[in-house]
């Protein structure tokens, strides 16, 4: 099975959903949905209402491997389940889209213009958890607000360290370090991320490969070296804040580079769309995607 998703990461056409909302950012998506405040009492009540939706998404006859890759789901998603499976199982058994489980804690107060990732000292027991899960692979992020060599390295580096501990495990890391859309410094910013992104792959074993997820860049094709680096399995982009046809727009200039997108796929969703609505909606929604991610 793992051989089997590591040749659809790396070869198959497509791009990877991220339903990995958190604690955070459950309120905004829900919001976004029709879903306000005043339909839910407590986390365990909003957490249930985003379980619907994604149910929702991941069962929609549109969601499928002839476009979707891969799924990036939160660790409350993992353990739940849609239909009889586990949602994991779900996703690889009955449409063959890849799993992946977000396994960062938030970000920590910035500190040299970067947030690095909160301490994660359970990082070995939710490894664990995902393997009995069936996952794929991982993914964490940490954010890049201004171009301060010192901040970009140290967020490189502990996202690498996390990515080896991962590795180790035996799944297939997505190193996410964001930099802000709204940096006023952002190509600085990416030109200093790039070039100490190549250094660490220059560290890898040999056959060790992860997973990219950046912004989408200011210069077209400027991840193109890291994209066909060997160490590297695919480079995917996420959609930063940008609309949809904005960020579609964006990605076409990047050959290679493949969406991440959470809520620009979600763009235009509502709890009272007819389930014909809806399925046309997220339909329209993932073929815009997808054809900005294979041009």
């Amino acid at each position: 099975m793992f051989e089997k998703q590591m040749n659809i990461m790396a070869h198959n056409p497509g791009f990877v959903a991220a339903l990995d909302q958190s604690g955070g950012s459950s309120p905004k998506a829900l919001k976004a949905y029709g879903v306000g405040r005043e339909a839910y009492d407590s986390e365990d009540e909003m957490f249930q209402l985003i379980h619907q939706m994604r149910t929702r998404v991941v069962t929609s006859p549109a969601f499928t491997n002839e476009r979707v890759l891969g799924a990036i789901l939160f660790e409350q998603t993992m353990d739940r389940t849609v239909g009889d499976l586990h949602t994991a199982d779900y996703l690889w058994k009955k449409k063959g889209i890849v799993p992946f489980l977000k396994v960062d804690k938030g970000l920590a107060p910035e500190d040299r213009g970067v947030r690095l990732m909160k301490p994660n000292p359970d990082l070995d027991q939710l490894l664990q958890r995902a393997i009995e899960r069936n996952v794929f692979g991982t993914k964490m992020r940490s954010v890049i607000s201004e171009a301060d060599p010192a901040g970009i390295a140290a967020i490189v580096q502990q996202q690498f360290e996390w990515g080896t501990v991962i590795l180790e495990a035996g799944l297939i890391p997505i190193l996410e370090p964001e930099v802000d859309i709204g940096s006023p410094d952002k190509t600085q910013s990416e030109e200093l991320l790039k070039t100490v992104i190549m250094k660490h792959l220059a560290t890898l074993p040999k056959g060790h490969r992860i997973m990219l997820k950046l912004s989408l860049p200011t210069v077209p094709d400027f991840y193109a070296d890291l994209i066909a680096h060997p160490n590297v399995l695919r480079v995917v982009a996420l959609s930063g804040g940008y609309s949809r046809d904005e960020a579609c727009r964006l990605l076409e200039q990047n050959p290679g580079l493949i969406a991440s997108f959470s809520r620009a796929l979600l763009e235009g969703l509502h709890a009272e769309q007819t389930d014909a609505e809806f399925n046309q909606m997220l339909g329209d929604s993932i073929e815009q995607i997808y054809q900005a991610s294979v041009r």
